[in-house]
This record gives C-alpha cells, sequence and structure tokens, in this order.
C-alpha cells in the first residue's frame, strides 16, 4: 500500500502568508516568494521542463505517483497567481497608473482564474487521494474550503454576488464544523481565522443582493449552506462523520488543548493559530510554577524565584506575537467585524498578555526580596522581620533597586485599557504603587543612615508617611481588593497580597525609625544639616562679614592710610601735573611690616601749555 499523503491547505497557506508578506499586505513579496518555492518543488520532484528551448511534456499525475510534494506544488502556484493579481489590482486603483487602470484590471482577471484553475486541478486530486484512502478526511475538507473560498473571491471580483455568495456561505459552514470538532486549540483557531475572514466579505455579498438581514451572517449560512452543501462537497456528510471518528482519536493523542481564558465573567477570544502554539506554553509554564509553589522548598527560596523564569520567558514570546498581530490589524478594521465579545479583537488580547506579563514580573521582583532578606536574617543568625535591625544595610541598595522595577511595572500596568476600564483593579494597583514607594523610601532611608546623611533619611520617611496615607486612600475607594482575593473568573492573580495589618506594620516602622533618625541625628551634630565636622567643633563663620558691606560706610582714606598708601588730593586746575608713583615716608617706616603694595595707577596727564602766536592760532582752530 503507497504511503499516505499529509497535506494541509489551510494550515500551510496560512503559515506561508503570515510569514512572507501578506500580514503587512505585501503582495509583491510574497509573490516572489511563491515563486523561488514553486521552483524549489519542481526541482525536487523532478517535474521540470528541460533545459533550453527543447520543451519536455510532463507525465500526467496519478494518485499511486503523489507524494507530499505535489499537492504543494499545486498550492503555491495558485497562491503565486492570486498574489499577482492582489498586485494588479492594487497598482490599478493608483492615481499614477490612471490611464493603464483598465489593462492592469484585465490582467488581475487573467491572474486570478488562473489561480482558481490551479485550486480547482488541487482540489481534483485530492479527491483522488481520499478515495484511494491516501488521504484524511481532515485535509479533503482543508483542500475544499480552500478551493471554495478563492472561487468564491473570484466570482465576487467578478460581481457576480450570488454565486460568490453560496460558495463562501459554503466554506463558512464547512468552516464552523472543522471549528467545532477540532480536536486541538490549534486547529479550532486556524478554522476560526479563515471562518472570519471570509465573514465581512459574506456581509458584502448579501448586501448588495439587497438581503434585509444582510448584518446577520450566521444566519444567511445556515439558510444557504443547508441547499447548496451537497452540491458543491460530495458525500459532504461522510466526510463530516469520517473527520469527527479521526478528530475523536487525534483528542486522546494529542490533549493539547488550551484552558479558557477569562477576564471579568467573560471569554477571551483566542482567534489565531500563533497565539494559540505561544499560551500553551504559558499555560503548561503556569502549572510548573503552581506545582513548584505548593512544594515547600520552592516558597520564599532560590528556587521558587527561578520558576519564575520560564513562564515570564513563555509570557514575553506570547507578547511579542500578539504585538505582531496587533500592529497588523488596525483598531477597527472590518477583519474584527465578526469577532464575539464586542471589542475584545486581538488587541484586547494583547493587553491581557502585557498585564499578565507584568503580573508575573511583579510576583517575581516580590518574591526575590523575601528571599533576599530573609536571607540576609539566616546569615546574621536573627529571626527579626524586615523591619528589624538585624539586616545588614548594604542589602538595601539592591532592595531598593527591586523595588523600582515593581514601581515600574505597576505604572506600565496602570495605563493598560484593561485596568482603566475597571474602577476597583485601577484602584487597587493605585494602592500599590503607593505602597511600594512608602516601601522604597524607608529602604533608601536606611541606605542614607550609615552615610550619616540624617536630613536625607528624615525627608525620605516624611515622604513615605503620606505615601501610606495615600495608600489608605485608594484602599477605601473599592469594597474589596481584586487583587488580594480575586473571584474565581475574573482573570487576575493574587501577584501582590496587600493587607490593612501590612500597612499598618509598615506606617509603625517609619514612625519608630524617623523617631531613631531624629535622634541619632541631633546626637551627631546637634541637628545641624551643614556637615559634621562644623556640627561637632561648635564653630560657626560670622554672619557679619557676610552683610557688613551691605548696611555699614567704610572709611577708605582710614584703610588707605593702614594700607600705607597717602590719600590722593583732588585736582585743583584743568590741566593737573602728573602723579609720579613713589613710596611715601610712611611706607618706608612701615616696609617691614605692612605688606608690599602695587604703586597706584598714575592719572593721564595734559599737554603743557605753549605760549605764543602758535598757541593762539590753535585756540581759533579749535586745538586745546
Amino acid at each position: 500500500m503507497s504511503q499516505r499523503v499529509n497535506f494541509r491547505a489551510l494550515l500551510l497557506a496560512n503559515e506561508q502568508r503570515a510569514a512572507y508578506g501578506l500580514r503587512y499586505h505585501d503582495f509583491p513579496r510574497y509573490r516572489k516568494h511563491c515563486a523561488n518555492r514553486t521552483h524549489r518543488l519542481r526541482s525536487s520532484l523532478k517535474m521540470t521542463h528541460g533545459k533550453g528551448r527543447d520543451f519536455k511534456k510532463l507525465p500526467p499525475l496519478s494518485p499511486e505517483t503523489m507524494h507530499d510534494g505535489h499537492p504543494q506544488l499545486l498550492l503555491f502556484e495558485a497562491e503565486r497567481a492570486w498574489a499577482y493579481s492582489q498586485e494588479l489590482s492594487t497598482l490599478s486603483l493608483q492615481p499614477s497608473n490612471f490611464e493603464k487602470a483598465s489593462s492592469l484590471r484585465h490582467h488581475a482577471t487573467g491572474r486570478f482564474r488562473r489561480s482558481v484553475h490551479w485550486a480547482t486541478q488541487l482540489l481534483s486530486h485530492c479527491q483522488s487521494l481520499y478515495s484511494s484512502s491516501r488521504l484524511s478526511a481532515e485535509n479533503l475538507l482543508e483542500a475544499t474550503i480552500y478551493t471554495l473560498i478563492l472561487n468564491g473571491r473570484f466570482l465576487r471580483y467578478r460581481d457576480d454576488f450570488e454565486d460568490a455568495l453560496t460558495q463562501l456561505s459554503v466554506a463558512r459552514n464547512l468552516l464552523d464544523e472543522l471549528a467545532q470538532l477540532a480536536p486541538t486549540s490549534r486547529d479550532q483557531a486556524l478554522a476560526t481565522l479563515f471562518s472570519d475572514d471570509i465573514g465581512p466579505e459574506i456581509r458584502y455579498c448579501a448586501h448588495e443582493l439587497g438581503h434585509q438581514k444582510a448584518y446577520d451572517i450566521d444566519g444567511i449560512v445556515a439558510e444557504i449552506a443547508v441547499k447548496h452543501r451537497n452540491e458543491f462537497v460530495e458525500n459532504c456528510n461522510a466526510i463530516l462523520a469520517k473527520y469527527k471518528e479521526e478528530a475523536a482519536g487525534g483528542r486522546e493523542e494529542m490533549a493539547r488543548t488550551l484552558e479558557p481564558l477569562m477576564w471579568e465573567g467573560e471569554p477571551v477570544p483566542v482567534r489565531n493559530p500563533e497565539l494559540v502554539d505561544v499560551l500553551l506554553k504559558v499555560q503548561q509554564a503556569e502549572k510548573k510554577l503552581n506545582a513548584s509553589s505548593e512544594a515547600k522548598s520552592g516558597k520564599g527560596s532560590k528556587k521558587g524565584v527561578a520558576a519564575y523564569d520560564a513562564i515570564l520567558a513563555a509570557l514575553s514570546d506570547a507578547e511579542d506575537v500578539a504585538r505582531k498581530l496587533s500592529e497588523a490589524q488596525p483598531a477597527g478594521s472590518t477583519s474584527t467585524a465578526n469577532t464575539p465579545g464586542g471589542s475584545r479583537d486581538v488587541h484586547f488580547v494583547h493587553t491581557y498578555i502585557i498585564y499578565n506579563l507584568l503580573s508575573r514580573r511583579i510576583q517575581r521582583d516580590s518574591l526575590l526580596v523575601s528571599a533576599l532578606i530573609s536571607q540576609a536574617q539566616v546569615v546574621q543568625g536573627t529571626s527579626k522581620s524586615k523591619t528589624g535591625s538585624a539586616v545588614d544595610s548594604r542589602l538595601f541598595p539592591a532592595v531598593v533597586k527591586l523595588l523600582d522595577t515593581n514601581l515600574q511595572s505597576l505604572n506600565q500596568m496602570r495605563t493598560l485599557s484593561i485596568v482603566d476600564d475597571s474602577p476597583d483593579l485601577a484602584s487597587a494597583v493605585d494602592a500599590r504603587i503607593s505602597y511600594t514607594k512608602a516601601q522604597r523610601c524607608l529602604d533608601l532611608a536606611r541606605c542614607y543612615a550609615p552615610a550619616k546623611k540624617f536630613a536625607e533619611a528624615v525627608a525620605l520617611l516624611q515622604h513615605a508617611s503620606i505615601h501610606i496615607r495615600e495608600t489608605n486612600t485608594f484602599l477605601s475607594l473599592s469594597e474589596s481588593d481584586v487583587i488580594t482575593s480575586p473571584s474565581p473568573n475574573s482573570g487576575t492573580v493574587p501577584f501582590y497580597p496587600l493587607s490593612h495589618e501590612a500597612i499598618k506594620t509598615l506606617e509603625n516602622d517609619i514612625n519608630k525609625i524617623s523617631l531613631q533618625y531624629k535622634r541619632d541625628w541631633y546626637a551627631y551634630n546637634g541637628g545641624s544639616s551643614t556637615g559634621g565636622e562644623e556640627g561637632r567643633k561648635g564653630y560657626k563663620k560670622p554672619l557679619f562679614f557676610n552683610i557688613a558691606l551691605n548696611y555699614v560706610e567704610l572709611d577708605m582714606d582710614r584703610l588707605q592710610e593702614r594700607a600705607g598708601k597717602a590719600p590722593v588730593a583732588p585736582a585743583a586746575t584743568l590741566a593737573p601735573k602728573p602723579v609720579i608713583a613713589e613710596k611715601s615716608a610712611t611706607m618706608k617706616r612701615s616696609a617691614a611690616i605692612e605688606e608690599e603694595v602695587r604703586s597706584a595707577t598714575p592719572e593721564p596727564q595734559a599737554a603743557p601749555a605753549k605760549g605764543g602766536l602758535s598757541n593762539l592760532l590753535g585756540g581759533w582752530w579749535g586745538r586745546s
């Protein structure tokens, strides 16, 4: 018996489209990829047409000689022609191509028709393989759905809305059957993804045909698909029954089912296979984390902290995938119009994953703080709590850094839309922000105290008291704390427990340590904030030298005399004589005692007066 062929048309098409440009509607890139893939498949399957000018006709394919690569070759040929038709249609809509728009649309129609031809040929070979028991019912259904979607889109492109609505409705009905009977969450998400993709097209065709309830896609599909399903899919009920048997067997072998995600009592939709894969890893990591937390050795130790590494890595991968999907799908686009749950689309899923990532990160950092403090207490041989003085002060800078990371995560969490839309959750997050700030101020003050900077330490403790009052205010805004004790269907985890007893304990510690630092400050330098040496010596700079010159008139003549300079006589004539700098007798007598003084700056000298006729004439002409 020949080997079975494994070919999943929808899965392969979705993976290639997402990886090679169609996530961002880059049709030229995807067309080039399909061309390269087609050439490689022809070479590997020995299906080339010869070299040079001699054309070698290929032998017809038979079900006995077909392998996995033959259906893939036909699929990539169909995808290549379809991508080229979409590229040409996009070019025809550009204003720069207005003159040749008709030619581009005609060319695009020809490539679209060629794509439907390749898809029809693919479906014919899949039906032959299924008849010879070399292809599963799931593979046949996916190939049938792929062909119906492609043909329905071509008919819609040709404005044949009635036939397009019929084929798209049958494809949607088969996708719903696949999603309902899917053995794994990934297969269910794959069927849901294609179902959401053709939903707007069904609504558009129904609107063009004048349906009164064109918005009711499920009702239109149920009405049309029942009449025409057997027309397009031969022995449809028998194929679906066989697929149900295969899915039941696969469910036992592959228990990769994603548990439902809940948020505020409503499910979080996961409608993408890539997202299902990463969320399954998150689910497995959470189970391991819960198992390690229940163990005695995992709680409050380094092993417990290391248990968070796997779940944080899985959540980071999930956030990366969700972010790419969110960027590729603009908010309010038509692709999310058929998404149940209101506005819970891929953007909501992205925000939900970020919230879980931040909560697990905060939980890990808080556990690391507890592990560091407990380890330091064990080393010093004490059983005191974190606020005890026996803890080494060199530990507090590391604790402050961890609290900074917690504050960053909490502030980022507060800006999320799902937190801002929930008043109780928003007030709970605000309370933890204030509480963490108070705890950080306390530990930071403990860093300043060993350096004898008591003024800074006391100021930080005053800020901590203010943050404590803010914490109590935020907690009083809601009746219950949704983070400490969440409801079963809330979707939150108790990542940061906070009780009134813990707040009261922290407040008492702040008051106690503040009083202690004030006493130490007074004993150190009498409460002075100018430094330790001046405070201990009692030396203080006289204030007179700072303000005397602003209020006291100085006798400059007396200062000049004491400095050894004779007072300068005022000028009595219009043409003063030149002043020659010489040492006075007083300067000679006190030279051994006073410091050497520089000579005074000479005054500007006037030209000596000249008599005679020239002087008189010079006066007439304005000369001095």
